[in-house]
Protein backbone atom coordinates (compact mmCIF):
# COMPACT_ATOMS: atom_id res chain seq x y z
CA UNK A 1 0.00 0.00 0.00
CA UNK A 2 0.92 3.54 -0.34
CA UNK A 3 1.14 6.35 1.95
CA UNK A 4 0.99 9.62 1.29
CA UNK A 5 1.55 10.63 5.02
CA UNK A 6 4.91 12.09 5.46
CA UNK A 7 6.73 14.79 7.62
CA UNK A 8 10.69 16.07 7.22
CA UNK A 9 11.82 13.78 9.87
CA UNK A 10 11.04 11.07 7.75
CA UNK A 11 12.17 12.58 4.73
CA UNK A 12 14.80 10.17 2.62
CA UNK A 13 15.27 12.23 -0.27
CA UNK A 14 14.67 16.00 1.01
CA UNK A 15 16.69 18.38 2.78
CA UNK A 16 14.30 21.68 4.07
CA UNK A 17 16.03 24.15 5.58
CA UNK A 18 14.93 28.10 6.53
CA UNK A 19 17.24 30.42 7.52
CA UNK A 20 14.34 33.75 7.74
CA UNK A 21 12.51 34.67 5.02
CA UNK A 22 14.52 32.19 2.96
CA UNK A 23 13.75 28.62 2.85
CA UNK A 24 16.24 25.66 0.89
CA UNK A 25 14.74 22.67 -0.73
CA UNK A 26 17.81 20.08 -1.55
CA UNK A 27 17.70 17.31 -3.53
CA UNK A 28 19.35 14.74 -2.34
CA UNK A 29 17.79 10.96 -3.32
CA UNK A 30 18.65 8.07 -1.78
CA UNK A 31 18.94 5.51 -4.54
CA UNK A 32 18.21 2.76 -2.66
CA UNK A 33 15.03 3.95 -0.71
CA UNK A 34 12.74 3.22 -3.66
CA UNK A 35 9.21 2.73 -3.13
CA UNK A 36 8.82 -1.02 -5.63
CA UNK A 37 11.70 -3.22 -5.75
CA UNK A 38 13.39 -3.26 -9.23
CA UNK A 39 15.20 -0.23 -9.88
CA UNK A 40 17.68 2.37 -7.79
CA UNK A 41 17.01 6.09 -8.08
CA UNK A 42 20.32 7.46 -9.20
CA UNK A 43 21.38 11.09 -10.42
CA UNK A 44 18.48 12.69 -8.53
CA UNK A 45 15.53 10.56 -10.79
CA UNK A 46 12.81 10.19 -8.68
CA UNK A 47 9.31 7.68 -8.13
CA UNK A 48 6.31 8.48 -6.41
CA UNK A 49 7.90 7.99 -3.19
CA UNK A 50 10.47 11.41 -3.68
CA UNK A 51 7.19 13.38 -4.83
CA UNK A 52 5.21 12.71 -1.58
CA UNK A 53 7.97 14.22 0.21
CA UNK A 54 8.01 17.25 -1.99
CA UNK A 55 4.40 17.38 -1.88
CA UNK A 56 4.68 17.54 1.76
CA UNK A 57 7.23 20.13 2.05
CA UNK A 58 5.08 22.42 -0.26
CA UNK A 59 2.04 22.22 2.18
CA UNK A 60 4.26 22.68 5.35
CA UNK A 61 5.61 25.47 3.92
CA UNK A 62 2.70 27.22 3.30
CA UNK A 63 1.42 26.16 6.45
CA UNK A 64 4.96 25.95 9.03
CA UNK A 65 6.68 28.78 7.43
CA UNK A 66 4.67 31.60 6.55
CA UNK A 67 7.33 33.93 6.91
CA UNK A 68 9.01 32.47 4.01
CA UNK A 69 9.18 34.56 1.21
CA UNK A 70 11.70 32.71 -1.25
CA UNK A 71 11.95 29.30 -2.13
CA UNK A 72 15.16 27.75 -3.44
CA UNK A 73 15.21 23.95 -5.08
CA UNK A 74 18.56 22.68 -5.89
CA UNK A 75 20.37 19.72 -5.56
CA UNK A 76 23.19 17.85 -3.32
CA UNK A 77 24.01 15.64 -6.09
CA UNK A 78 27.79 17.39 -8.01
CA UNK A 79 27.05 18.09 -11.35
CA UNK A 80 23.23 17.07 -11.26
CA UNK A 81 20.38 18.52 -10.51
CA UNK A 82 17.41 15.80 -11.01
CA UNK A 83 17.53 13.66 -14.04
CA UNK A 84 13.90 13.27 -14.09
CA UNK A 85 11.53 10.17 -13.41
CA UNK A 86 13.08 6.66 -13.52
CA UNK A 87 13.00 5.00 -16.57
CA UNK A 88 13.38 1.83 -14.86
CA UNK A 89 10.81 2.88 -12.78
CA UNK A 90 8.42 3.85 -15.25
CA UNK A 91 9.31 0.76 -17.89
CA UNK A 92 8.09 -1.39 -15.43
CA UNK A 93 5.20 -0.06 -13.34
CA UNK A 94 1.65 -0.67 -14.24
CA UNK A 95 0.00 1.56 -16.50
CA UNK A 96 -2.31 2.56 -13.95
CA UNK A 97 0.78 3.24 -11.70
CA UNK A 98 2.10 5.29 -14.58
CA UNK A 99 -0.69 7.66 -14.98
CA UNK A 100 -1.19 8.04 -11.41
CA UNK A 101 2.10 8.94 -10.46
CA UNK A 102 2.12 11.64 -13.37
CA UNK A 103 -1.12 12.90 -12.55
CA UNK A 104 0.14 13.23 -8.94
CA UNK A 105 3.60 14.92 -9.85
CA UNK A 106 1.42 17.40 -11.98
CA UNK A 107 -0.33 18.32 -8.46
CA UNK A 108 2.62 18.85 -6.94
CA UNK A 109 4.19 21.33 -9.92
CA UNK A 110 0.46 23.15 -9.83
CA UNK A 111 0.80 22.90 -5.79
CA UNK A 112 4.12 24.99 -6.28
CA UNK A 113 2.85 27.36 -8.71
CA UNK A 114 -0.25 28.31 -6.84
CA UNK A 115 2.44 29.07 -3.68
CA UNK A 116 4.09 31.56 -5.39
CA UNK A 117 0.72 33.03 -7.08
CA UNK A 118 -1.47 32.88 -3.68
CA UNK A 119 1.08 32.27 -0.69
CA UNK A 120 3.84 35.20 -2.00
CA UNK A 121 6.44 32.27 -1.57
CA UNK A 122 8.42 32.81 -4.89
CA UNK A 123 10.18 29.51 -5.94
CA UNK A 124 13.92 29.49 -7.58
CA UNK A 125 15.39 26.41 -9.26
CA UNK A 126 18.88 26.95 -8.33
CA UNK A 127 20.46 24.68 -11.52
CA UNK A 128 23.39 23.22 -9.97
CA UNK A 129 23.97 20.60 -13.00
CA UNK A 130 21.96 19.02 -15.63
CA UNK A 131 17.93 19.05 -15.03
CA UNK A 132 16.61 16.40 -17.49
CA UNK A 133 13.12 15.40 -18.58
CA UNK A 134 11.21 15.27 -15.17
CA UNK A 135 13.78 17.47 -13.29
CA UNK A 136 13.97 20.54 -16.09
CA UNK A 137 10.06 19.98 -15.72
CA UNK A 138 10.21 20.90 -11.77
CA UNK A 139 12.10 23.79 -12.47
CA UNK A 140 9.44 24.77 -14.91
CA UNK A 141 7.16 25.17 -12.66
CA UNK A 142 8.85 27.23 -10.34
CA UNK A 143 8.64 31.35 -11.39
CA UNK A 144 12.77 31.28 -11.85
CA UNK A 145 15.52 29.14 -13.17
CA UNK A 146 19.15 29.89 -13.27
CA UNK A 147 21.77 27.48 -14.42
CA UNK A 148 25.20 26.47 -13.49
CA UNK A 149 27.54 27.20 -16.78
CA UNK A 150 29.93 24.54 -16.48
CA UNK A 151 30.92 23.26 -19.40
CA UNK A 152 28.66 20.52 -19.21
CA UNK A 153 25.43 21.26 -17.69
CA UNK A 154 22.23 21.38 -19.71
CA UNK A 155 18.60 21.14 -19.91
CA UNK A 156 16.46 18.91 -22.08
CA UNK A 157 13.02 16.85 -22.44
CA UNK A 158 14.42 14.00 -24.12
CA UNK A 159 11.23 11.72 -23.18
CA UNK A 160 10.24 12.27 -27.10
CA UNK A 161 13.61 10.94 -28.44
CA UNK A 162 14.60 8.74 -25.98
CA UNK A 163 11.65 7.13 -24.69
CA UNK A 164 9.05 7.28 -27.40
CA UNK A 165 6.67 9.13 -24.79
CA UNK A 166 5.83 12.86 -23.97
CA UNK A 167 6.99 14.84 -20.81
CA UNK A 168 4.62 13.94 -18.39
CA UNK A 169 4.66 16.30 -15.56
CA UNK A 170 3.38 19.58 -17.84
CA UNK A 171 6.78 20.40 -19.82
CA UNK A 172 5.39 20.72 -23.20
CA UNK A 173 2.70 23.08 -22.07
CA UNK A 174 4.70 25.55 -19.41
CA UNK A 175 7.75 25.82 -22.46
CA UNK A 176 4.68 27.45 -24.80
CA UNK A 177 2.10 28.67 -22.26
CA UNK A 178 3.81 29.91 -19.56
CA UNK A 179 7.51 30.46 -20.36
CA UNK A 180 6.11 31.51 -24.28
CA UNK A 181 8.49 30.01 -25.93
CA UNK A 182 7.97 30.14 -29.48
CA UNK A 183 6.40 26.98 -31.33
CA UNK A 184 9.43 26.29 -33.58
CA UNK A 185 12.29 26.49 -30.68
CA UNK A 186 10.02 24.14 -28.16
CA UNK A 187 9.76 22.02 -31.05
CA UNK A 188 13.88 21.24 -31.51
CA UNK A 189 14.29 21.31 -27.84
CA UNK A 190 12.18 18.82 -27.03
CA UNK A 191 13.35 16.21 -30.02
CA UNK A 192 17.20 17.20 -29.20
CA UNK A 193 18.16 14.64 -26.29
CA UNK A 194 20.82 16.31 -25.47
CA UNK A 195 19.16 19.53 -24.54
CA UNK A 196 20.53 23.18 -24.52
CA UNK A 197 23.70 24.60 -22.38
CA UNK A 198 23.22 27.49 -20.64
CA UNK A 199 23.96 30.41 -23.24
CA UNK A 200 21.54 28.71 -25.84
CA UNK A 201 18.97 28.20 -23.13
CA UNK A 202 19.04 31.81 -21.94
CA UNK A 203 18.85 33.02 -25.34
CA UNK A 204 16.04 30.74 -25.93
CA UNK A 205 13.98 31.71 -22.92
CA UNK A 206 14.31 28.08 -21.13
CA UNK A 207 16.52 29.45 -18.17
CA UNK A 208 16.03 33.34 -16.62
CA UNK A 209 20.45 33.08 -16.55
CA UNK A 210 23.23 31.59 -15.44
CA UNK A 211 26.40 32.06 -13.15
CA UNK A 212 29.79 30.28 -13.49
CA UNK A 213 30.55 27.61 -10.88
CA UNK A 214 32.63 29.77 -8.51
CA UNK A 215 29.79 32.41 -8.46
CA UNK A 216 26.88 29.96 -8.67
CA UNK A 217 25.82 29.86 -5.07
CA UNK A 218 26.79 33.51 -4.52
CA UNK A 219 24.70 34.66 -7.04
CA UNK A 220 21.34 32.63 -5.93
CA UNK A 221 21.98 33.84 -2.62
CA UNK A 222 21.73 37.70 -3.80
CA UNK A 223 18.68 36.43 -6.28
CA UNK A 224 16.57 35.63 -3.12
CA UNK A 225 17.60 38.34 -0.76
CA UNK A 226 16.59 40.53 -3.91
CA UNK A 227 13.43 39.53 -3.83
CA UNK A 228 12.86 39.41 0.48
CA UNK A 229 13.87 43.28 0.42
CA UNK A 230 11.25 43.80 -2.47
CA UNK A 231 8.41 42.01 -0.09
CA UNK A 232 9.79 44.52 2.68
CA UNK A 233 6.14 45.17 3.96
CA UNK A 234 4.91 41.51 4.84
CA UNK A 235 3.43 41.14 8.19
CA UNK A 236 4.92 39.33 10.72
CA UNK A 237 3.61 35.57 10.68
CA UNK A 238 3.58 32.72 13.62
CA UNK A 239 3.10 29.37 11.75
CA UNK A 240 1.00 26.15 12.41
CA UNK A 241 2.60 22.80 12.59
CA UNK A 242 0.60 19.87 10.63
CA UNK A 243 0.19 16.71 12.42
CA UNK A 244 0.59 13.21 11.61
CA UNK A 245 -3.47 11.97 10.31
CA UNK A 246 -4.96 10.02 12.99
CA UNK A 247 -6.13 6.87 10.68
CA UNK A 248 -8.31 4.08 11.88
CA UNK A 249 -7.92 1.36 9.45
CA UNK A 250 -9.46 -2.10 8.77
CA UNK A 251 -9.65 -4.18 5.40
CA UNK A 252 -13.33 -2.19 4.41
CA UNK A 253 -12.39 1.05 5.56
CA UNK A 254 -10.94 4.02 6.64
CA UNK A 255 -11.65 5.84 9.77
CA UNK A 256 -10.25 9.53 10.13
CA UNK A 257 -11.94 12.50 13.05
CA UNK A 258 -14.48 13.92 10.20
CA UNK A 259 -13.76 11.50 7.28
CA UNK A 260 -14.92 7.91 6.65
CA UNK A 261 -14.22 5.67 3.72
CA UNK A 262 -15.90 2.37 3.55
CA UNK A 263 -15.03 0.08 0.88
CA UNK A 264 -17.68 -2.11 -1.20
CA UNK A 265 -15.22 -4.23 -3.12
CA UNK A 266 -17.44 -6.86 -4.22
CA UNK A 267 -19.76 -4.55 -5.87
CA UNK A 268 -16.98 -1.68 -6.80
CA UNK A 269 -17.88 1.28 -5.05
CA UNK A 270 -17.10 3.49 -1.98
CA UNK A 271 -19.04 5.39 0.75
CA UNK A 272 -17.14 8.83 1.37
CA UNK A 273 -18.69 10.48 4.40
CA UNK A 274 -17.63 14.08 5.71
CA UNK A 275 -18.93 15.20 8.95
CA UNK A 276 -19.61 18.47 9.86
CA UNK A 277 -18.34 20.72 12.95
CA UNK A 278 -20.09 19.17 16.24
CA UNK A 279 -20.91 22.90 17.18
CA UNK A 280 -20.74 26.25 15.50
CA UNK A 281 -17.04 27.63 15.33
CA UNK A 282 -16.10 30.84 16.12
CA UNK A 283 -13.40 33.45 17.40
CA UNK A 284 -10.72 35.59 15.38
CA UNK A 285 -7.96 34.48 13.80
CA UNK A 286 -5.71 34.05 16.62
CA UNK A 287 -8.21 31.57 17.74
CA UNK A 288 -8.30 29.66 14.85
CA UNK A 289 -4.11 29.60 15.00
CA UNK A 290 -4.44 28.52 18.69
CA UNK A 291 -6.77 25.09 17.24
CA UNK A 292 -3.88 24.92 14.49
CA UNK A 293 -4.72 21.75 12.67
CA UNK A 294 -7.30 21.04 14.87
CA UNK A 295 -9.37 23.80 12.65
CA UNK A 296 -12.03 21.82 11.32
CA UNK A 297 -11.50 23.21 7.82
CA UNK A 298 -8.38 22.48 7.52
CA UNK A 299 -8.43 18.35 9.37
CA UNK A 300 -11.25 17.65 7.60
CA UNK A 301 -9.72 18.70 4.04
CA UNK A 302 -6.48 17.20 4.73
CA UNK A 303 -8.11 13.67 5.64
CA UNK A 304 -10.53 13.75 2.54
CA UNK A 305 -7.33 14.51 0.66
CA UNK A 306 -5.45 11.39 2.02
CA UNK A 307 -8.56 9.52 1.10
CA UNK A 308 -8.42 10.65 -2.26
CA UNK A 309 -5.25 9.56 -2.71
CA UNK A 310 -5.43 6.16 -1.02
CA UNK A 311 -8.36 5.73 -3.50
CA UNK A 312 -6.67 6.42 -6.61
CA UNK A 313 -3.29 4.37 -5.62
CA UNK A 314 -4.51 1.94 -3.60
CA UNK A 315 -8.29 0.92 -5.00
CA UNK A 316 -7.47 1.03 -8.44
CA UNK A 317 -11.12 -1.14 -8.78
CA UNK A 318 -13.26 0.79 -7.02
CA UNK A 319 -15.06 2.84 -10.19
CA UNK A 320 -18.12 4.68 -7.77
CA UNK A 321 -17.39 7.13 -4.65
CA UNK A 322 -20.83 8.04 -3.49
CA UNK A 323 -20.15 11.19 -1.76
CA UNK A 324 -21.76 11.72 1.74
CA UNK A 325 -22.37 14.46 4.36
CA UNK A 326 -23.36 14.51 8.08
CA UNK A 327 -24.18 16.76 10.74
CA UNK A 328 -25.64 20.23 11.10
CA UNK A 329 -25.44 22.22 7.56
CA UNK A 330 -25.97 25.42 9.56
CA UNK A 331 -22.38 24.81 11.34
CA UNK A 332 -20.67 24.58 7.78
CA UNK A 333 -21.93 28.03 7.12
CA UNK A 334 -20.70 28.88 10.21
CA UNK A 335 -17.22 28.15 9.01
CA UNK A 336 -17.76 29.65 5.74
CA UNK A 337 -18.64 32.87 7.13
CA UNK A 338 -15.48 32.61 9.54
CA UNK A 339 -13.46 32.19 6.58
CA UNK A 340 -14.83 34.84 4.53
CA UNK A 341 -14.86 37.29 7.70
CA UNK A 342 -10.93 37.02 8.37
CA UNK A 343 -10.21 36.56 4.33
CA UNK A 344 -7.36 39.42 4.70
CA UNK A 345 -5.74 36.59 7.38
CA UNK A 346 -2.95 34.62 6.34
CA UNK A 347 -4.22 31.70 8.14
CA UNK A 348 -8.26 31.82 7.13
CA UNK A 349 -6.43 32.42 3.44
CA UNK A 350 -3.98 29.33 3.51
CA UNK A 351 -7.01 27.41 4.45
CA UNK A 352 -9.91 28.34 2.00
CA UNK A 353 -6.76 27.80 -0.56
CA UNK A 354 -5.93 24.64 0.69
CA UNK A 355 -9.43 23.64 0.14
CA UNK A 356 -9.52 24.56 -3.36
CA UNK A 357 -6.44 22.50 -4.07
CA UNK A 358 -8.44 19.54 -2.20
CA UNK A 359 -11.56 19.82 -3.97
CA UNK A 360 -9.49 20.00 -7.41
CA UNK A 361 -8.30 16.81 -6.66
CA UNK A 362 -11.77 15.36 -6.71
CA UNK A 363 -12.05 16.89 -10.09
CA UNK A 364 -9.21 15.35 -11.54
CA UNK A 365 -9.45 12.25 -9.56
CA UNK A 366 -10.71 8.72 -12.72
CA UNK A 367 -13.64 7.99 -10.55
CA UNK A 368 -17.19 8.05 -11.06
CA UNK A 369 -18.81 10.37 -7.96
CA UNK A 370 -22.37 10.31 -6.89
CA UNK A 371 -23.35 13.04 -4.45
CA UNK A 372 -26.42 10.93 -2.17
CA UNK A 373 -28.32 14.05 -0.42
CA UNK A 374 -30.48 12.60 2.38
CA UNK A 375 -31.22 13.36 5.73
CA UNK A 376 -28.74 14.34 7.78
CA UNK A 377 -27.10 15.37 5.13
CA UNK A 378 -24.78 18.94 5.23
CA UNK A 379 -24.35 19.48 1.52
CA UNK A 380 -23.77 23.58 2.53
CA UNK A 381 -21.28 26.13 1.47
CA UNK A 382 -17.61 24.03 0.91
CA UNK A 383 -19.49 21.08 1.38
CA UNK A 384 -21.75 21.26 -1.44
CA UNK A 385 -18.82 21.97 -3.54
CA UNK A 386 -18.72 18.01 -3.23
CA UNK A 387 -22.31 17.76 -4.34
CA UNK A 388 -21.22 20.28 -7.91
CA UNK A 389 -18.24 18.54 -8.48
CA UNK A 390 -20.29 15.53 -8.51
CA UNK A 391 -20.84 13.40 -11.59
CA UNK A 392 -24.73 13.41 -10.64
CA UNK A 393 -26.53 14.26 -7.55
CA UNK A 394 -29.15 12.81 -5.67
CA UNK A 395 -31.71 13.75 -3.44
CA UNK A 396 -34.12 12.20 -1.58
CA UNK A 397 -37.53 13.84 -2.11
CA UNK A 398 -39.68 13.32 1.16
CA UNK A 399 -42.08 16.24 2.43
CA UNK A 400 -41.98 14.07 5.88
CA UNK A 401 -38.24 13.57 6.55
CA UNK A 402 -37.23 17.32 4.88
CA UNK A 403 -34.18 17.75 3.41
CA UNK A 404 -31.85 20.65 2.88
CA UNK A 405 -28.68 22.35 1.10
CA UNK A 406 -27.40 25.74 1.65
CA UNK A 407 -25.24 28.23 -0.52
CA UNK A 408 -22.58 30.17 1.13
CA UNK A 409 -20.62 33.39 -0.66
CA UNK A 410 -18.10 31.44 -0.64
CA UNK A 411 -19.46 29.34 -3.27
CA UNK A 412 -19.05 32.22 -5.58
CA UNK A 413 -15.36 32.11 -6.57
CA UNK A 414 -13.02 30.60 -3.18
CA UNK A 415 -13.00 26.99 -4.94
CA UNK A 416 -11.73 27.31 -8.55
CA UNK A 417 -11.57 24.55 -10.60
CA UNK A 418 -9.04 23.75 -12.77
CA UNK A 419 -10.56 26.38 -15.53
CA UNK A 420 -10.56 29.04 -13.54
CA UNK A 421 -14.66 28.46 -12.96
CA UNK A 422 -16.51 28.34 -9.83
CA UNK A 423 -18.29 24.94 -9.92
CA UNK A 424 -21.74 26.58 -9.79
CA UNK A 425 -20.58 28.90 -12.60
CA UNK A 426 -19.82 25.43 -14.45
CA UNK A 427 -23.54 24.12 -14.07
CA UNK A 428 -25.30 27.33 -14.97
CA UNK A 429 -23.09 27.93 -18.37
CA UNK A 430 -25.74 28.08 -20.72
CA UNK A 431 -28.03 30.22 -17.87
CA UNK A 432 -25.64 32.92 -15.82
CA UNK A 433 -28.52 34.66 -14.66
CA UNK A 434 -29.40 31.79 -12.17
CA UNK A 435 -25.85 31.59 -10.77
CA UNK A 436 -26.39 34.84 -8.97
CA UNK A 437 -29.88 33.58 -7.81
CA UNK A 438 -28.72 30.82 -5.83
CA UNK A 439 -26.37 32.34 -4.38
CA UNK A 440 -29.31 35.08 -3.04
CA UNK A 441 -31.70 32.38 -1.99
CA UNK A 442 -28.97 30.41 -0.49
CA UNK A 443 -30.89 27.54 0.81
CA UNK A 444 -33.13 24.99 -0.98
CA UNK A 445 -35.28 22.54 0.06
CA UNK A 446 -35.67 19.24 -2.76
CA UNK A 447 -38.17 21.02 -5.18
CA UNK A 448 -36.86 23.99 -5.24
CA UNK A 449 -33.15 22.68 -6.16
CA UNK A 450 -34.95 20.07 -8.28
CA UNK A 451 -36.54 23.14 -10.24
CA UNK A 452 -33.76 25.57 -10.11
CA UNK A 453 -31.37 22.99 -11.64
CA UNK A 454 -28.89 21.91 -8.19
CA UNK A 455 -29.27 18.22 -8.33
CA UNK A 456 -29.75 15.89 -11.26
CA UNK A 457 -32.75 13.27 -9.88
CA UNK A 458 -35.04 13.82 -6.64
CA UNK A 459 -36.50 10.12 -5.90
CA UNK A 460 -39.28 9.90 -3.68
CA UNK A 461 -38.79 8.19 -0.67
CA UNK A 462 -40.95 4.87 -1.88
CA UNK A 463 -37.97 4.46 -4.66
CA UNK A 464 -35.00 6.01 -3.11
CA UNK A 465 -33.09 2.71 -2.14
CA UNK A 466 -34.21 0.87 -5.35
CA UNK A 467 -33.16 4.10 -7.24
CA UNK A 468 -29.63 4.62 -5.47
CA UNK A 469 -29.35 0.54 -5.77
CA UNK A 470 -29.75 0.64 -9.32
CA UNK A 471 -27.90 3.77 -10.19
CA UNK A 472 -24.33 2.11 -8.76
CA UNK A 473 -24.87 -1.53 -10.37
CA UNK A 474 -25.69 0.50 -13.81
CA UNK A 475 -22.42 2.51 -13.24
CA UNK A 476 -20.05 0.24 -11.73
CA UNK A 477 -20.90 -2.28 -15.00
CA UNK A 478 -19.71 0.54 -17.89
CA UNK A 479 -16.53 0.32 -19.03
CA UNK A 480 -14.36 2.14 -17.02
CA UNK A 481 -12.08 2.90 -19.59
CA UNK A 482 -15.11 4.54 -21.51
CA UNK A 483 -16.64 6.09 -18.36
CA UNK A 484 -12.64 7.77 -17.74
CA UNK A 485 -12.56 10.17 -21.01
CA UNK A 486 -16.51 11.00 -20.48
CA UNK A 487 -15.64 12.28 -17.20
CA UNK A 488 -12.87 14.30 -17.88
CA UNK A 489 -14.93 15.96 -21.37
CA UNK A 490 -17.63 16.39 -19.29
CA UNK A 491 -16.38 17.99 -15.82
CA UNK A 492 -14.39 21.06 -17.29
CA UNK A 493 -16.34 22.97 -19.54
CA UNK A 494 -15.67 26.51 -20.96
CA UNK A 495 -12.35 27.83 -22.08
CA UNK A 496 -9.16 25.80 -21.45
CA UNK A 497 -6.30 26.69 -19.45
CA UNK A 498 -2.52 26.18 -18.34
CA UNK A 499 -3.94 23.43 -15.73
CA UNK A 500 -6.64 21.84 -18.05
CA UNK A 501 -3.95 21.53 -20.97
CA UNK A 502 -1.75 19.98 -18.61
CA UNK A 503 -4.72 17.72 -16.80
CA UNK A 504 -6.66 16.97 -19.98
CA UNK A 505 -4.81 17.24 -23.48
CA UNK A 506 -1.69 16.54 -21.49
CA UNK A 507 -2.76 13.37 -19.67
CA UNK A 508 -5.25 12.24 -21.81
CA UNK A 509 -2.35 11.64 -24.85
CA UNK A 510 -0.02 10.04 -22.29
CA UNK A 511 -2.73 7.49 -21.42
CA UNK A 512 -2.46 6.62 -25.11
CA UNK A 513 0.96 6.83 -25.63
CA UNK A 514 1.68 4.87 -22.74
CA UNK A 515 -0.12 1.78 -24.06
CA UNK A 516 0.91 2.14 -27.83
CA UNK A 517 3.75 -0.77 -28.85
CA UNK A 518 5.99 1.93 -29.86
CA UNK A 519 6.34 2.65 -26.30
CA UNK A 520 5.63 0.00 -24.07
CA UNK A 521 5.97 -2.68 -26.50
CA UNK A 522 8.28 -5.51 -26.89
CA UNK A 523 10.06 -3.54 -28.79
CA UNK A 524 8.91 0.35 -28.29
CA UNK A 525 11.54 2.92 -26.91
CA UNK A 526 10.76 2.96 -22.75
CA UNK A 527 11.07 -1.28 -22.59
CA UNK A 528 14.26 -0.90 -24.58
CA UNK A 529 15.90 2.01 -22.68
CA UNK A 530 18.85 1.17 -21.38
CA UNK A 531 19.25 -2.11 -23.09
CA UNK A 532 21.52 -3.59 -25.76
CA UNK A 533 18.48 -3.64 -28.11
CA UNK A 534 16.99 -1.03 -29.96
CA UNK A 535 13.51 -0.05 -30.51
CA UNK A 536 11.51 -0.39 -33.62
CA UNK A 537 8.66 1.56 -34.10
CA UNK A 538 5.50 1.03 -36.30
CA UNK A 539 5.69 4.02 -38.49
CA UNK A 540 2.25 4.69 -39.20
CA UNK A 541 0.82 7.90 -37.81
CA UNK A 542 -2.51 7.41 -35.81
Amino acid sequence: MIDFETSPDRYRHWKLSIDGAIATLTMDVNEDATLFEGYKLKLNSYDLGVDIELADAVERLRFEYPQVRVVIITSLKPRIFCAGANIYMLGTSSHAHKVNFCKFTNETRCGIEDASRNSGQRYIAALNGTASGGGYELALACEEIYLVDDGNAAVSLPEVPLLGVLPGTGGLTRLVDKRKIRRDRADVFSTLAEGLKAKRAKEWGLIDGFFPTSKFDEAIAARAREIVAANHSIEPRQGIKLNPLQIETTADSRQYRYVSLRLHRDQRYADLTVSAPETKLSGYPPTVQEMGDTYWPLRAYRELDNALLHLRANEPEIGLVCLRTKGDLNNVLAVDEMLEEHDDHWLMREITLYMARVLRRLDLTAKSFFAIIEPDSCFAGNLLELALAADRSYMLNDPTNPVEIATSVLNACAFPMSNGLARLEARFLAEPEKFDAVLEQERFDTTTADAIGLITVAPDDLDWDDEIRLAIEERTALSPDALTGMEANLRFAGAETHDTKIFGRLTAWQNWIFQRPNAVGENGALTNYGKPTQAKFDFKRT
